[in-house]
């Protein structure tokens, strides 16, 4: 029978018959529909937390995530027209830049609803120069959607942002896009999510033809055929289905697949177990139990469903969106984090993402809340900041425009006007009262809980929600306004954009007085210049790349002392403090340590809160510059021996003795440069990939692996950052425009003491003595 989607037909936004053109606006923002604007869902809808999913979507670059959400939006009615990348009139990718490169840049926030169930959805960046989007968007999402080129499978980037939802213990779907590629493999891209992101797959379609000849999928569940045509009128809205009957052609394939699917339900999921030695075989166990049990497995982590399609081709994204409401998990499927649950009734939230809109008042926040409701105009207590602010409009996202509503509760994700003061990573709670009444109940928790041993210092509130992790800049470069003029502006400009983008680090040069723009990669801050340019308005010229060394200790040096003494007015400032640095397994220094010993030991017992935590910010201080040129300390342990503090010293006072100490200390340890590795991989063509080999090795590269896939090679590789300059062009460059790569930091690797010479010199532009 021909059959529209029965989601579609139970959406809360129906697709009519009405013609495609009829109230379209073409602007150079995205098409939308101009008679019927995106509908703000009701209050009701907000509150029913069971129907609703935050999702994200995420995957290696031109997988599809864009594509793939511009048919969802139609689909589900937000649009009556489907936006292309490579037209440039795509919902998701509004910045002008995103048109132009056809790539994303910046995480969009969309809601729209399927199956009566209300979607908030993130389409993330695939580059990983953009990874920071990915990793703030995972931190508040329920569920992600990881899309796969089904003729390449599990890719560099795929393992990244597959790395961030772990961390975040997100539930996830596997989509394979661009069935209809010749090569497409379901069984390489089933292999490559075993192998490659250490997870068990578990196929619940089939496709129905390869290549070109892709015509739909065949649910295992159900048993049922879905077949899209070819005409690209009605973008893939209309489709056949039929079941599949015992002796079609297709039965056998899927009647075995159906038994494998619940032969590794049952390995994972005890009521499927129980169910097989009831009935003492995995066939024919009813469709209902097997879908309850993929949303279990799925919740748990323990398995991952994979679904098939090709939404260029507007074939099997349906399916898609009905597997989201399945499978994915509801905010009450999901614990809130440590502390969230504490706070409720009242509100708790996470702001984890910052943006400029000048018709819109200046800062727009991006919120999710875990407890308690958020109203318009309402007074909040933004606890990391310490410090209270006023919400404006609480709005909810349609990608670049906003509808507002009066108030939301917990699960959603909104966007809020008015918070000047707050960052991303911030914990907003309903008044410092409560906050305060939180911290109580978590010091007498801890009081309990360290009760009869030693305290240990905290870094963080506990009152806290775990902020987003904002990663190290691998390059930097000088920055400076085009004329004396722009040069307020720039400085306005800067701060507004690493406001919206944390991993962009603005610092001042105290050498040069020079500004620094530190990021990801070349493509990271070659956006954000250009950005400057465009939203604004600002002029800038930039100085070459350079490589974000790190420096690290050689070897453990013996205790250093220092004394800071100093009258200042009529009080009498004065600090000794014995500190050791040795080399450390960790890159980022968390806390000092307590060196213990039979001397020391009444003095370290004895230590005022007050004065470690200044010792902390001190060590904290003085390993931003090491001694060789003045790059960030990493691989270090310091160890704190003893610390005499005069009465009336302040703890300013103590910070800078500390820091002091340590810069004495550092010197004495043999501190060496160490340097970023980068791992590669690089999909090239069989008759370019010997120059391209060829080139890697005079850039010092190690190639891990060289593998065929298909006519193309791919080479996994590792190479110092400093060899990477301009690496972009040079390999297109090399193979005639048909290769592409991508690269992310691998760790910091000691140098010799030959390329620690050319860095020096490179950098000071002075051999070193």
């Amino acid at each position: 029978m021909l059959g529209k989607c029965p989601s579609l037909v139970n959406s809360a936004i129906i697709i009519s018959t009405r013609k495609l053109h009829n109230g379209i606006i073409r602007s150079a923002g995205a098409t939308r529909v101009g008679s019927d604007p995106p509908v703000a869902p009701s209050q009701d809808d907000l509150k029913d937390l069971d129907l609703i999913r935050n999702i994200g979507i995420m995957a290696h670059i031109d997988a599809g995530k864009t594509t793939t959400t511009e048919r969802m939006l139609y689909y589900s009615g937000v649009t009556r027209f489907v936006g292309e990348v490579h037209h440039g009139d795509t919902i998701m990718d509004y910045m002008s830049q995103e048109r132009e490169r056809g790539i994303t840049i910046t995480s969009a926030a969309i809601t729209f609803s399927w199956a009566g169930h209300r979607v908030n959805l993130v389409d993330t960046p695939g580059h990983v120069d953009f990874t920071m989007e990915v990793e703030r968007s995972l931190r508040v999402l329920d569920g992600a959607l990881a899309i796969l080129d089904a003729s390449a499978g599990v890719e560099a980037q795929t393992v990244t942002v597959w790395r961030q939802a772990d961390r975040y213990n997100v539930p996830r779907l596997v989509y394979l896009n661009k069935m209809d590629r010749p090569g497409a493999s379901v069984d390489l891209c089933l292999t490559s999510v075993r192998h490659k992101l250490a997870s068990t797959p578990l196929l619940l379609q089939l496709p129905l033809g390869t290549g070109k000849d892709f015509t739909g999928v065949l649910d295992l569940l159900q048993m049922k055929k879905i077949i899209w045509g070819h005409s690209k009128r009605d973008y893939g809205q209309q489709y056949k289905t039929s079941v599949v009957q015992k002796g079609e052609a297709e039965w056998d394939e899927a009647w075995e697949a159906r038994n494998q699917l619940t032969e590794t339900l049952g390995d994972l999921d005890d009521q499927v177990a129980e169910e097989v030695v009831a009935q003492e075989t995995v066939e024919g166990l009813p469709a209902d139990l097997l879908q309850s049990a993929i949303r279990r497995v799925t919740l748990a982590g323990t398995g991952v469903g994979v679904l098939l399609g090709s939404s260029y081709h507007n074939k099997g994204v349906q399916c898609v969106l009905d597997g989201v409401v399945q499978y994915l998990p509801s905010p009450l499927a999901r614990p809130a984090p440590h502390p969230a649950p504490l706070y409720a009734p009242h509100l708790c939230a996470l702001a984890f993402k910052s943006t400029h809109d000048t018709q819109r008042g200046g800062l727009l926040t991006f919120i999710r809340i875990y407890s308690g409701t958020l109203s318009k105009g309402q007074r909040v207590y933004n606890l990391s900041q310490q410090e209270t602010e006023r919400v404006g409009r609480v709005l909810i996202a349609f990608a670049d425009e906003y509808k507002e509503v009066s108030s939301v509760g917990p699960g959603n994700i909104v966007v809020v006007t008015g918070l000047k003061g707050t960052n991303t990573g911030d914990t907003l709670v309903g008044s410092q009262s409560v906050a305060t009444s939180v911290g109580q109940q978590l010091a007498s928790k801890a009081s309990q809980k360290n009760k009869g041993g030693t305290e240990q210092e905290s870094h963080q509130d506990p009152a806290l929600l775990v902020g987003v992790p904002i990663p190290d800049p691998v390059f930097f470069c000088s920055i400076e306004a085009g004329s004396a003029s722009q040069q307020k502006a720039l400085d306005t400009a800067l701060s507004q954009l690493s406001q919206e983008d944390p991993s962009l680090h603005i610092s001042l040069d105290p050498d040069t007085n020079q500004t620094i723009l530190a990021g990801m990669g070349e493509l990271h801050l070659e956006v954000s210049v250009e950005r400057l340019r465009r939203e604004w308005k600002v002029e800038a010229e930039t100085g070459p790349l350079l490589v974000a060394y790190r420096e690290a200790p050689t070897h453990a040096a013996p205790p250093t002392t220092h004394t800071l003494a100093k009258t200042i007015g009529e009080s009498r400032q004065e600090v000794t403090i014995t500190l050791s640095v040795e080399p450390g397994v960790d890159q980022t220094y968390t806390s000092v340590r307590m060196a213990y010993s039979k001397d020391n030991h009444e003095n370290l017992s004895s230590l005022r809160r007050n004065h470690l935590s200044a010792v902390n910010r001190g060590v904290m201080s003085g390993l931003l510059g090491g001694p060789v040129l003045g790059y960030r300390v990493s691989d270090v342990r310091v160890s704190l021996h003893s610390l005499n503090v005069a009465p009336g010293t302040s703890d300013t006072f103590v910070t800078a003795a500390t820091s002091q100490c340590l810069q004495k200390a550092l010197v004495e340890c043999g501190v060496e440069l160490i340097e970023p590795y980068m791992s590669l991989e690089i999909v090239v063509d069989e008759e370019h990939a010997y120059a391209v080999l060829a080139d890697l090795s005079r850039r010092h590269a190690t190639i891990l692996h060289n593998t065929q896939r298909h006519h193309t090679r791919v080479l996994s590789v590792e190479c110092p950052l400093s060899e990477l300059r301009g690496y972009s062009g040079e390999v297109r460059r090399l193979s005639s425009g048909t290769a592409n790569f991508t690269m992310e930091l691998s760790d910091y690797r000691r140098m010799s003491p030959q390329r620690q010479a050319q860095a020096v010199q490179a950098v000071t532009g002075f051999p070193p003595t």
